[in-house]
């Protein structure tokens, strides 16, 4: 179904150029970037085999840690940083509202199939993010790499076409990074006392919150008679006084920082993705700053330039390490989820989600909420609903 429907915006974005164009040349712009993502991961997939063995598990650790941590947010604030301005901002506003409404009427469509085919338990919620929740940010990256690679391509110039679908992935990976962080977490969560597999864990002491912390009264003496200052006399000057109050206001401040940063910390929002999208937003919109750092004749253009070098190698690296990770195969998880489970996500992710997608990105652009002209958006929006399951979601 993905090639499905990136045929369709391919034609789509086709019927603007050359008249007449075959149905031999949509089928290479829909199937050549898949052949090529199929390609590297069998190069992955053999490098792992046991009669290669040269990425072994824990060297796939180590990449994954590599593309997460470096690779990826190099390539987000080097492409998202160059294309994006406040103008461009405020007309990218439907990106992460699309990843909002994909998840929600996946989550639907993954509730209406859970229930029908009642899957075992507790594999319902189980089914129902699987189907609901897709990969809207690595896979989506390598497919905008294979398609724009071709001089050929429907949407011009190899480099815009690259640096556009990347700006406008990037954009919205900070919505789904919120979604699986919270709502998908929150819904994987076992039931209070018990595995993901029902079973019961082993019952762990727990200090009672509070307890032997609060003195009991009439422990300690109290004698509220020996203050030898006088009632009236004022203890602080006005100017301390003000000194104070400034001194209280600029504490509390750092307090509710302090309390923010521990809940996104706690909720696991800060990501090296997520950061890397902060500030490339931030740097983009303020042309000073843009201009200092990620122009071509910007003084530290050096370091986006090194951000450039080192996103390029994101691409082959996480496809190598997806590759190897399929050497492994199907876990234990997956016999007792059901071959029946397993057939209704896979149709259910890549049918059904895929058509509803498609009926959403037509609705929208006849609202006008798409920019005229910019087939590279409605592109981005169908990936954004084409997708197979995210990865994160079955962590």
């Amino acid at each position: 179904m993905m090639e499905r429907s990136l045929l369709e915006v391919l034609a789509t974005a086709a019927q603007g150029g050359t008249e007449g164009t075959s149905v031999l040349s949509m089928l290479k712009y829909a199937v050549l970037p898949i052949a090529k993502v199929f390609t590297v991961c069998f190069m992955g997939f053999l490098m792992a085999s046991k009669y290669v063995n040269i990425l072994q598990p824990n060297g796939r650790k180590l990449l994954n840690g590599l593309v997460f941590s470096l690779l990826l947010p190099c390539l987000i604030f080097s492409q998202l940083g160059r294309a994006i301005t406040i103008e461009k901002m405020i007309q990218w506003w439907y990106i992460p509202v699309n990843i909002v409404v994909g998840a929600v009427s996946g989550s639907l469509i993954g509730f209406v199939v859970a229930s029908i085919i009642r899957p075992p338990y507790p594999y319902f919620k189980f089914t129902v993010i699987h189907i609901g929740i897709g990969n809207i940010g690595n896979i989506p990256l390598v497919l905008i790499a294979a398609l724009c690679r071709d001089p050929s391509n429907p949407f011009g110039d190899s480099d815009k076409c690259n640096q556009d679908g990347n700006a406008y992935i990037s954009f919205g990976q900070w919505v789904g990074a919120i979604i699986v962080y919270t709502y998908v977490f929150k819904m994987l969560a076992p039931p209070p006392g018990q595995t993901f597999d029902g079973s019961e864990e082993d019952g762990i002491p727990i200090k009672a919150s509070g307890e032997n912390t609060v003195p009991q009264v009439g422990k300690y003496p109290m004698n509220t008679n020996s203050s030898t200052v006088p009632e009236n006399e004022p203890l602080l000057s006005a100017g301390e006084v003000q000194k104070e109050r400034a001194t209280s206001v600029g504490t509390k401040i750092m307090g509710y920082v302090k309390c923010v940063v521990k809940f996104l910390k706690d909720k696991q929002l800060l990501q090296p993705p997520i950061i890397a999208s902060a500030f490339a937003i931030a740097i983009g919109v303020i042309p000073f700053l843009k201009n200092f750092v990620l122009t071509d004749d910007a003084p530290l253009f050096f370091f986006t330039d090194s951000c450039l070098i080192l996103g390029e190698a994101m691409i082959p690296c996480i496809l190598l390490a997806v590759g190897g990770n399929l050497v492994d195969g199907p876990g234990e998880g997956s016999k007792r989820l059901g071959v029946r489970t397993t057939v209704a996500i896979i149709f259910a992710r890549l049918v059904l989600v895929p058509l509803a997608g498609v009926g959403i990105t037509m609705l929208v652009d006849k609202l006008g909420f798409i920019p005229e002209g910019d087939r590279m958006f409605k592109f981005v929006l169908l990936l954004q609903h084409s997708m197979p399951t995210s990865v994160l979601s079955g962590m």
